[in-house]
């Protein structure tokens, strides 16, 4: 194991060979970008497979999530989550939006609807909650308090590609879903993203805000952004989504295989199994409780020097970085879940080619440091 480092993700990649009619393709048409054959191919097909009526393609999901809070127009004040990548404020604040920090559930680590209700004011108009590692957040308790003030939910649901809540896609839920397609998630494209809509006008103001506004050659409608994918990214998700069916049976094995070691483990919290979901094992977080003998920050030194890669998915805390921790909701009195979280998670590697043997070496490495 000393030859090759553990990630904590890596991207699933199909065969080099298999992507050169691709390649030769697009070099045939002649066509890069610009909403081309591949692009519109790849739109249609992840529908199919996630489920959904309408998804608009990104270059990432961090502009996707930029775009999602324009098409709906959204001012004043978000009710989010500090339990997440940076992104997920970062969205907020380039559309001069205020973010107000809401807890975690202890249980889940998704915004906790209990304290939602709490933190709307008269400025709030929308919930930005995140389906935290791909478990669905409490979107029944969501949607009620939306409904109540009339508020609109847009999920980050960059964890969530092809979980199933209830029988259907939990990208159904809220007025907006927003997915990323990053080298190290489920389903990659290397760079990408998507929005799903709800019906076709949603998606056609969303295609004019991603293509700088234009609603053809000379008409600007909208102070819209590039946030087109290319067809080379394109071709690499049609390509991908062949071998998810794959790529989601092993991660699911490697999941048990780890929850088979360390749920008994002393010291070692895991994460409940949601109920009436079938999940993706995007991520699989465990959590250090005082009793194990060693710091979780030691552990990753440890881990590290044995290059293994783990990482500390979501530390340090949205909410105590500079641009956000003078904001009254960011203070720790306010977070104390999710700051306990953030100090005590670290993911363990998990991606489709991590071999079993490797799993097990990773467990029984965890077992000598809790005999330290």
């Amino acid at each position: 194991m000393a030859d090759s480092k553990i990630f904590v993700t890596q991207p699933a990649l199909p065969p080099l060979e298999e992507f050169i009619p691709y390649l030769q393709e697009i070099w045939d048409s002649k066509i890069l970008t610009n909403n081309g054959p591949f692009h519109k191919q790849l739109e249609v097909a992840l529908s199919q497979y996630l489920g959904v009526d309408q998804l608009a393609l990104f270059a990432n999901g961090t502009i996707a999530l930029v775009t999602a809070l324009q098409t709906l127009r959204i001012t004043g004040e978000v009710i989010t989550t500090p339990y997440s990548f940076v992104c997920t404020s970062h969205s907020l604040l380039w559309n001069e939006l205020k973010p107000v920090f809401v807890d975690v559930d202890p249980v889940t680590l998704n915004l906790d609807p209990a304290r939602i209700e709490e933190a709307i004011t008269p400025r709030t108009t929308a919930i930005l909650p995140v389906h935290c590692y791909g478990n669905p957040c409490d979107v029944e308790k969501i949607q009620r308090i939306a409904d109540i003030y009339g508020l609109r939910v847009i999920y980050d649901a960059a964890h969530a590609f092809g979980v199933q809540y209830k029988g259907e896609s939990l990208l159904r839920h809220g007025d907006l879903s927003v997915l990323s397609m990053h080298a190290t998630k489920v389903f990659n494209t290397f760079e990408g993203g998507a929005i799903i809509c709800p019906d076709k006008t949603t998606k056609e103001r969303i295609g004019f805000l991603k293509n700088f506004g234009f609603a053809d050659e000379v008409t600007v409608t909208a102070s819209g952004i590039n946030g087109k994918m290319s067809e080379f990214n394109a071709a690499l998700g049609l390509l991908q989504l062949k071998y998810i069916e794959a790529a989601l049976a092993k991660r699911r094995l490697i999941e048990a295989r780890y929850r088979l070691y360390l749920s008994d483990m002393p010291g070692i919290r895991l994460l409940p199994i949601p109920d009436d979901t079938v999940g993706n094992s995007a991520y699989f977080p465990i959590f250090f409780d005082p009793e194990f003998p060693l710091s979780r920050d030691a552990v990753y030194d440890r881990f590290k020097a044995q290059d293994i890669l783990t990482r500390r998915y979501f530390y340090p805390l949205i909410s105590s970085m500079p641009m956000y921790r003078g904001m009254p909701s960011a203070s720790v009195q306010n977070l104390p879940n999710a700051n306990k979280a953030a100090n005590e998670v670290l993911c363990l590697p998990i991606y489709p080619d991590l071999a079993l043997d490797q799993v097990d070496r990773i467990c029984e490495l965890l077992t000598e440091f809790s005999n330290h």
